[in-house]
């Protein structure tokens, strides 16, 4: 793929700003600071330009907070007016991305998601007999920042637009020269992009047919035990000698056993809830029938998040019917 230039002008045009702060205020148009931004909106939008054009925009400003999701993470997410520049940047340079990217990795991308990913994972499963499942170890805590600021070289000319790339990368553990901040809208499409140079060395170099990937997971099927082994090997040896990354210890399987990937067990017959998900529903739903309880939650409210949370559990014909309705009628609700 050429790479594409004169980009960067085009993120700083007026409308793509005006676009920006309206994907970046998307659901949060109550919080103090969009609304001190929409205050002020056509200044700060020009003075944003401005500040683009001469390159003295400060990037690097965030807040972090912790979450269990399951396990523990650290959210580190820009101030607001950082967050309409990262939608800036992505609406612009996405689709230069997207034409380069294959079909079978899922997060991230428009027409894709979740779903569609597990849907895919369960068509491999009918037609492999074998598959390794494979998670990046600590992906985004550990991608070389001179190694990415390469492979962004590769496919972006445009110098002003490749120094701020570089500004947004080092100010999150510049000092350590490994890092992307989760919880940073940039950071999803950066590493993206990089692992999407896995993604061709498995499905050009090896000719893995089966294979897909949603972000740091992913999964390689085959027609026997040792010829999955062995193209899992070799995308170690690629991951460690060209993106300085690593995969966590993992051992191939039947599909016939089940694969957990996205939330879901998979099977070659049918697809259920993984256990885990299981688990985080039933935890979901006492949650918020007990916030109803206490008056936290209007029955509105209560009914919207209950819809949001089996639509989770419904998705890529999972089957959860049986499983939802027990759960629900275990926890009876009561008018507050």
């Amino acid at each position: 793929m050429r790479r594409v230039g004169s980009l960067f002008d085009a993120i700083a045009e007026p409308a793509n700003l005006r676009l920006a702060f309206c994907r970046a205020a998307r659901g949060k148009r109550h919080r103090p600071e969009v609304i001190r931004f929409a205050a002020t909106l056509d200044e700060r939008l020009a003075d944003m330009r401005i500040r683009l054009l001469s390159g003295t925009f400060p990037v690097g400003r965030f807040h972090q907070f912790e979450i269990h999701d399951p396990k523990r993470r650290i959210i580190t997410a820009p101030v607001f007016p950082e967050r309409v520049l990262h939608h800036a940047i992505v609406t612009v340079c996405e689709p230069h991305v997207e034409r380069w990217l294959i079909a079978d990795t899922f997060a991230c991308r428009p027409g894709k998601g979740r779903e569609a990913a597990v849907l895919r994972a369960a068509g491999f499963s009918r037609r492999f007999p074998w598959l390794v499942h494979l998670d990046v170890r600590q992906c985004f805590d550990s991608i070389p920042h001179d190694l990415l600021r390469a492979r962004l070289a590769r496919r972006f000319k445009d110098q002003r637009l490749l120094d701020l790339f570089a500004a947004i990368i080092a100010r999150f553990r510049g000092e350590m020269g490994r890092g992307l901040p989760i919880g940073s809208l940039t950071s999803q499409h950066f590493a993206n992009l990089y692992l999407g140079a896995l993604d061709r060395f498995a499905k050009e170099g090896l000719r893995a047919a089966g294979y897909i990937r949603y972000m740091d997971d992913l999964v390689l099927w085959g027609e026997d035990q040792e010829g999955v082994i062995a193209r899992a090997e070799r995308c170690r040896m690629f991951l460690q000698a060209e993106l300085g990354l690593d995969f966590k210890p993992a051992r191939p399987r039947a599909a016939a056993h089940g694969l957990d990937f996205l939330g879901c067990r998979i099977y070659p017959t049918h697809t259920t809830l993984s256990r885990r998900s299981r688990g985080r529903y039933r935890r979901r739903v006492r949650l918020l029938t007990r916030a109803f309880q206490l008056g936290l939650l209007d029955g509105r409210s209560l009914q919207a998040r209950l819809e949001a949370a089996a639509a989770f559990a419904r998705a890529a014909n999972a089957r959860s019917w049986r499983f939802r309705t027990a759960v629900l009628q275990s926890l009876p609700v009561s008018d507050p």
